[in-house]
C-alpha cells in the first residue's frame, strides 16, 4: 500500500468474500450452529460456579460467593488423587497411543499386497465403531476369572489372574485397551499424508541404494511429522478431559482409587448429588488447565520446530 492511499475497509472485503464463496459458507452453517448451541451457548452458566446455585432462585437470583467452590475442592481431601489419577491415566494413554497409529500407518504403507492391507485395515478401525458401553463389557467377558484370557493362560500352566478385580491393572488395561480400539481409526490422518508423499523421492532413494528404514527415516518420518506435532497439541490439550463414559463403566468398589478421575467425579457430585454450583467449579478448572496447556505445547512446538496452530 502506497502513502496516502486510502486503507481497504475490512468489512468491505469480507463481504465480496462472503458473495463470492457463499454456497461454501451454506456448507459450514450446520456446524457453526452446533457450536453456537452446545460449546458458547452454555458458557452462559458457568457463573454458577461463582454462585451458591439454586434452581428455585434461578442463576441470577442465587447468591454469589466468588472463589468459594474453588477452595473447596482445592483444600478437600479428594483433589490431590483426583488430580493424579487424572494425570497419571491421561499421561500414559497420550504416551502409549500417540505413537502407535504412527507405525501403524507406516507399516500398511510398505504392504506389498493391496489384498492383506485392506483386511489389517478392516480389523483395526473396525474396533472403533464398536459403543464404550459394548467395549467394556467385552473386556469384563475376556478379562474375567473364567475368560478367554484365563483359558490362554491355564493353557500354558499359568494360574488364573484377576485383571478385573486387582486395582493396579486398571490403567493397563484402561490405556491399552483405548490404544487397540483407536489405533486404527488413528492412523487414517497419517496414512493419508504419507499418499502425498512424492514418489520421486523414494525412487531417487531407492536408486541411491536407500533401505526402507532409511527411506522411513529421512522421507516418511520429515512428512508426516507436521501433523504428527499438530495432533500432539490437540491431544495434550485435553490432558485432564480422560474419557468419563470408559472409565465410568470399568469403575468398581476394589480400584476405585485408580479409577475415581475428574470427570467421574463431577459426574457424581454434580447429577447424583445435585451440587450444581460445585460441579461446574470443578469442570472449569479442569477446562482451564487444559487451555493453558494448549497454549504452553503450542508455543513450546512453534519455538522448538517451527509447527503450531496459531
Amino acid at each position: 500500500m502506497t502513502i496516502g492511499q486510502p486503507k481497504r475497509s475490512y468489512w468491505k472485503t469480507l463481504g465480496k468474500d462472503l458473495h463470492k464463496t457463499w454456497i461454501l459458507y451454506l456448507f459450514l452453517a450446520p456446524a457453526l450452529l452446533y457450536l453456537l448451541l452446545f460449546s458458547y451457548a452454555p458458557l452462559y452458566g458457568i457463573q454458577i460456579a461463582f454462585k451458591d446455585f439454586r434452581p428455585a432462585l434461578g442463576i441470577w437470583g442465587s447468591k454469589w460467593v466468588g472463589l468459594h467452590h474453588f477452595m473447596t475442592f482445592f483444600e478437600s481431601y479428594h483433589f490431590w488423587t483426583l488430580l493424579s489419577n487424572t494425570l497419571i491415566l491421561s499421561l500414559y494413554a497420550l504416551v502409549a497411543g500417540f505413537p502407535v497409529p504412527i507405525l501403524l500407518a507406516l507399516l500398511l504403507n510398505y504392504m506389498q499386497s493391496e489384498r492383506y492391507k485392506k483386511l489389517v485395515q478392516t480389523v483395526t478401525y473396525a474396533p472403533h465403531f464398536i459403543s464404550t458401553v459394548v467395549f467394556v463389557g467385552m473386556l469384563f467377558t475376556f478379562l474375567s476369572s473364567d475368560g478367554i484370557a484365563n483359558q490362554l493362560l491355564a493353557l500354558l500352566g499359568i494360574q488364573p489372574v484377576g485383571f478385573m478385580t486387582n486395582p493396579s491393572y486398571f490403567r493397563h488395561i484402561y490405556v491399552w485397551s483405548g490404544v487397540l480400539q483407536n489405533m486404527g481409526w488413528s492412523s487414517i490422518i497419517y496414512i493419508s499424508t504419507l499418499a502425498s508423499v512424492a514418489p520421486e523421492l523414494h525412487e531417487a532413494a531407492i536408486v541411491d541404494g536407500a533401505t526402507k528404514l532409511q527411506r522411513i527415516w529421512n522421507i516418511d518420518l520429515p512428512s508426516i511429522m507436521p501433523t504428527a506435532i499438530i495432533l500432539l497439541i490437540l491431544n495434550a490439550g485435553s490432558i485432564l478431559n480422560v474419557g468419563f463414559e470408559k472409565a465410568y463403566l470399568m469403575q468398581n468398589a476394589v480400584n476405585i482409587d485408580y479409577s475415581e478421575i475428574i470427570s467421574t467425579y463431577v459426574y457424581k457430585i454434580g447429577i447424583q448429588s445435585a451440587q450444581f454450583s460445585y460441579s461446574t467449579a470443578i469442570g472449569l478448572f479442569n477446562n482451564i488447565v487444559n487451555f493453558i496447556v494448549v497454549i504452553a505445547v503450542n508455543r513450546f512446538s512453534k519455538y522448538v520446530s517451527g509447527t503450531s496452530l496459531w
